[in-house]
């Protein structure tokens, strides 16, 4: 099994599944640019591509290549909002911020299919809803709530009791649930491809296999070194690694815990299982702490992921967690063979928000999405374009300062403890 960092897309069902990519050779000679981008997942690209629809040269360097990270590896969900309700973030923001806050992320989704259509990506895109089911009487009562928050503001949100969750998700193990009916499903790595394709279509330079090593004011410059040797000079640097982000801006690594996320996938099912699991087409990640997500991919597989332990995966029994959750949310599916398993990072922080941190005038850092990527990356690199093309300063969220979590260091031992403290509350509520 390939390492997370040798720079090689490892094995998933995606990419086995995924439609070629476009060529990204690696930096071979010094350049200068207007805007150097690092990091060739969701957000590099969608800021890539909106800069050069303004007309600005840009060059996006990633260690491996465009979804190499959790952009190519994800549950392919396309989730609108946050973690925190709207009454929650007006509390947390006030009016005017909060509001601009809800209306973005509400309206995520909507970009994501918006630029599927406007660049024609071939991503396997449907747009049939979210459902998320509860597991308790308490988590059912927050998601009653959540719901009429959304109904509040005109969206069409639809509150199920436990029949009706049972037959929009094939299984008995939850006692009602919500549908937001603005969220989707995506074919993630096509998707991301998608992206470069159209980022390079527009005059954009992408470059894999070109981890960038140094970066550092030249100047009135920003001078990006990567492994090889070669430099790229430009008047503005975005960081956009999230879950793998690495030592090249002092105390950026440690503001987020790099958690892994644990996928499987099934051979395609028979017409007769595929009708009992998710009829409708909706995709669902459930109200636990340590939730359980699943969906059907466009062949009729089932996808099912959830937390895993830190540690890189090494053999097959360490998804055996999620292939016994699989029988147990459907016990008709019990023999079925499991034909992909594999894992990313993602980025959590102590604020469960994304973050925009700009320490250096001409350098901005983008990360942060708690498992809501797909959407919030799509959403915020648009506006992060905007911000850095100067045609737009009101960026949803505030500019907030680096600032480390408490023995990071610890991050093992903070993933593994929270893990078991938060299997002790989804065991109690």
């Amino acid at each position: 099994m390939k390492s997370a960092s040798s720079g090689q897309l490892p094995p998933s069902l995606w990419s086995a599944t995924a439609r070629p990519g476009a060529m990204t050779p690696p930096l071979s000679e010094n350049k200068r640019v207007d805007v150097a981008i690092v990091g060739a997942g969701y957000t590099g690209l969608v800021t890539a591509l909106r800069l050069a629809e303004a007309g600005i040269s840009v060059c996006v360097l990633d260690a491996g290549e465009p979804g190499w990270g959790a952009s190519g590896r994800n549950g392919g969900q396309v989730i609108p909002g946050l973690k925190y309700d709207p009454d929650q973030l007006l509390q947390r923001y006030g009016e005017t911020r909060g509001e601009r806050i809800i209306e973005a992320c509400g309206g995520a989704a909507d970009e994501v299919f918006a630029l599927i259509r406007e660049y024609s990506i071939a991503c396997e895109a449907s747009r049939k809803g979210w459902i998320q089911p509860a597991v308790s009487a308490v988590s059912m009562k927050a998601l009653e709530h959540r719901a009429r928050q959304w109904q509040q503001r005109g969206i069409a949100a639809e509150i199920l009791d436990r029949d009706a969750v049972c037959q929009r998700l094939g299984t008995h193990n939850y006692l009602g649930g919500w549908v937001d009916p603005r969220a989707g499903s995506l074919h993630p790595l096509n998707y991301a491809r998608g992206l470069a394709k159209s980022a390079l279509g527009r005059g954009v330079t992408i470059h894999s296999q070109s981890r960038v090593t140094d970066l550092r004011r030249v100047g009135q410059q920003w001078q990006l070194t990567t492994a090889q040797g070669n430099t790229v000079s430009a008047d503005r640097v975005v960081l956009a690694t999230n879950g793998y982000t690495d030592n090249l801006w002092p105390g950026l690594r440690q503001t987020v815990l790099a958690a892994n996320s644990f996928i499987i996938a099934t051979r395609p099912l028979p017409p007769d299982l595929r009708k009992t699991i998710l009829p409708g087409g909706e995709v669902c990640s459930d109200a636990r702490r340590l939730l359980l997500y699943f969906k059907m991919d466009a062949q009729g597989r089932l996808l099912l992921g959830g937390r895993g332990p830190f540690a890189e995966p090494t053999r097959a029994g360490d998804w055996t967690h999620l292939e016994r959750s699989m029988v147990m949310l459907f016990p008709q599916l019990a023999g079925v063979v499991v034909e992909y398993r594999w894992s990313g990072r993602i980025a959590l922080n102590q604020s469960v928000l994304p973050q925009l941190h700009e320490p250096q005038p001409g350098l901005s850092i983008l990360m942060g999405y708690n498992g809501r990527g797909i959407a919030m990356s799509t959403m915020l690199g648009k506006h992060l374009a905007a911000r850095v093309a100067g045609t737009d300063s009101d960026f949803p969220f505030p500019v907030t300062p680096i600032r480390s979590i408490p023995f990071h260091s610890l991050q093992r031992l903070y993933v593994a403890a929270g893990i078991t403290y938060y299997r002790m509350l989804d065991a109690l509520n």
